[in-house]
């Protein structure tokens, strides 16, 4: 430290402010002219978002433990085996006027066509995986869409979590057999439920006897002919 100590006054506060200076200069770090302090530097930790045969990769040779972040009734209808299931957001019981009212427009269109329950963040949720955790494990999150897991991860790298992997898209995206799961369902469909998972179905059927149709009429024209003529015209 020969260099330093000759161009540095003798000052020891002085002395820790150059060797910051000196420091940021070798990192490539441009500077203002204003005073750095130790203290003011945070590092933070970048989070990987991965497709899933990544994160398989993560899990078996890596050791990063599974923690999924959905709402129950997702979580039960499939999850990875093995998994932790802390979620992000809770279903919301409380009985003020305005929680009722909101809950009632959302049971009568996100939960009907959905069949999603309605929620509100949880008030424990870092508190609950440092239960669980050290900032130092190695996480997967998971969610089914993508966001949930990305929101969750911001959280724990702002509470001191280094070593944070998210499933890029989510478990929807997630191949069968890709992971070992638990459940009456896929993964990739466990987000899928209330009217619109019928409405699904009366689509393929629907698509099915129009494709039959269509065939039928290209390569049986004149069958499909006296079909038709067995119906009164208007």
């Amino acid at each position: 430290m020969a260099g330093i100590a000759c161009c540095c006054p003798s000052t020891l506060s002085s002395r820790r402010n150059v060797a910051t200076t000196c420091w940021l200069v070798s990192q490539g770090r441009k500077l203002t002219g204003k005073q750095f302090k130790t203290r003011s530097l945070a590092i933070r930790a970048e989070v990987d978002f991965v497709d899933s045969e990544e994160a398989k990769k993560l899990i078996a040779v890596e050791g990063y433990a599974v923690v999924d972040v959905r709402d129950r009734i997702q979580f039960e209808r499939s999850h990875i085996k093995d998994c932790y299931h802390v979620p992000l957001f809770i279903e919301n019981k409380d009985n003020d006027f305005g929680t009722i009212i909101y809950r009632q427009l959302h049971n009568n269109f996100s939960g009907l066509f959905y069949g999603l329950p309605f929620t509100k963040p949880n008030p424990e949720f870092v508190e609950s995986l440092k239960g669980k955790f050290s900032p130092d494990t190695k996480l997967l999150l998971v969610c089914q869409e993508g966001l949930r897991s990305a929101a969750a991860a911001n959280k724990l790298e702002q509470a001191g979590y280094e070593n944070i992997a998210c499933i890029t898209s989510g478990l929807q995206s997630v191949q069968p057999g890709t992971f070992d799961c638990v459940g009456s369902t896929e993964l990739q469909n466990a987000g899928k439920a209330g009217l619109v998972q019928i409405q699904g179905k009366i689509s393929v059927v629907l698509g099915t006897v129009l494709i039959s149709a269509f065939l039928f009429i290209t390569f049986f024209p004149d069958q499909a002919e006296k079909i038709i003529q067995l119906f009164p015209s208007t």
